[in-house]
């Protein structure tokens, strides 16, 4: 077990008014320009290297613009649009530029009703009006009725393998089964096999894709500056989460939390178990986290190696920091309503998705 920490618990009020001389003076020398405007509940952005953008909308779309020009890219898969769940994320792949491989996860209709988070790979043609190749590449099993807790970010590791994020659907005792998909990150190729090194290879009962488990809904993803992944999940009533994801290792949920459930109830056996992580962070009460994004330094060298997550709840951007690691600052403006999704474009500048105004915006200098 990883051994318990201290943890910043202050309320939003109080973390606010701890900030905000620092976060003013901050954010006033920050450009926050609008990108991709009038999109429908935008989920997952990607911009391009060379200029352009691509951006998911959740009722099934998939979006380009370039030059203030936008058209809808064709050949997506069947997509699922009910309750959280849709076309949800997307990552380019690392060679983009050579090879015009992306990646999608998004809820998948099943055979017999019920929807579950798949990934797809494709091609996106030169014009970039369509998807070429589209491929599955993994299928959550068994899939449910009810759309709560698809997770879903993809993530491209430095061995080429890809990591997908999935929540528990609902069913939360799913999280500890390993026989099922249900609140864990799975890992497999870019073609969809399975990695040899897998923690669970030929286990009875595991599924092979596992990664990790124990997760409730991790609705953020990305690499830190030595390629490990970290994860923002939601948890219930408090207990929102950061966690750097372990090999094989087990993130507690429903047994452990830090967060209680929306009825007043205390949620399994307390907040620490052997045998189960510890999460690098917490907030207590929710924030609501979505998109991660671990900043690499280009335009803002000061926050090289933060962590980013963006508040669909609170309406602002967290950048947290140091070790034990704190929230420090607080992105909080007009423009950030309802982060849905933050990355770091090409340019070294910070995008991210309001919800709210169904817009992508780019922080810079």
């Amino acid at each position: 077990m990883t051994s318990a920490k201290q943890f910043a618990t202050a309320t939003f009020i109080g973390l606010s008014s701890l900030c905000a001389a620092g976060a003013v003076s901050a954010q006033s020398s920050l450009t926050i320009t609008p990108m991709a405007e009038g999109l429908e509940a935008p989920w997952g952005i990607a911009p391009m290297p060379g200029g352009g953008l691509l951006v998911t909308e959740k009722a099934g779309r998939l979006i380009y613009q370039k030059d203030g020009a936008r058209h809808e890219v064709s050949g997506l898969p069947e997509v699922a649009v009910v309750g959280q769940g849709g076309l949800l994320d997307i990552t380019l792949a690392e060679d983009f530029a050579q090879s015009r491989l992306l990646f999608l996860t998004y809820a998948k209709p099943q055979e017999g009703g019920g929807a579950g988070t798949a990934l797809a790979g494709a091609r996106l043609s030169e014009d970039a009006r369509s998807l070429e190749t589209l491929t599955e590449l993994f299928a959550m099993k068994p899939g449910s009725n009810g759309g709560q807790h698809f997770g879903s970010r993809v993530v491209e590791a430095p061995d080429g393998t890809l990591l997908v994020t999935i929540g528990e659907r609902g069913d939360r005792p799913a999280a500890q089964d390993r026989s099922t998909h249900n609140g864990s990150i799975i890992r497999v190729n870019r073609d969809g096999s399975i990695p040899d090194d897998n923690p669970f290879l030929d286990m009875p009962d595991v599924l092979p894709e596992i990664w990790s488990y124990g997760h409730r809904n991790p609705q953020g993803a990305g690499l830190d500056l030595e390629g490990r992944l970290w994860v923002s999940e939601h948890g219930a009533k408090g207990g929102d989460e950061v966690n750097r994801i372990t090999k094989g290792a087990n993130y507690g949920w429903p047994v452990i939390s830090y967060g209680e459930h929306y009825s007043g109830a205390k949620i399994g056996e307390g907040s620490e178990k052997e045998g189960m992580e510890q999460p690098e962070f917490y907030w207590d009460p929710s924030i609501a986290p979505a998109g991660l994004m671990v900043y690499y330094g280009a335009q803002f060298p000061e926050w090289k190696g933060d962590i980013f997550v963006g508040s669909l709840k609170f309406d602002y951007i967290a950048r947290l920091s140091g070790d034990p690691l704190e929230e420090v600052q607080q992105i909080k403006t007009e423009e950030t309503a309802r982060v849905r999704d933050v990355v770091e474009g090409p340019e070294g500048g910070i995008w991210f998705i309001s919800e709210t105004k169904g817009t992508v915006y780019r922080i810079t200098p």
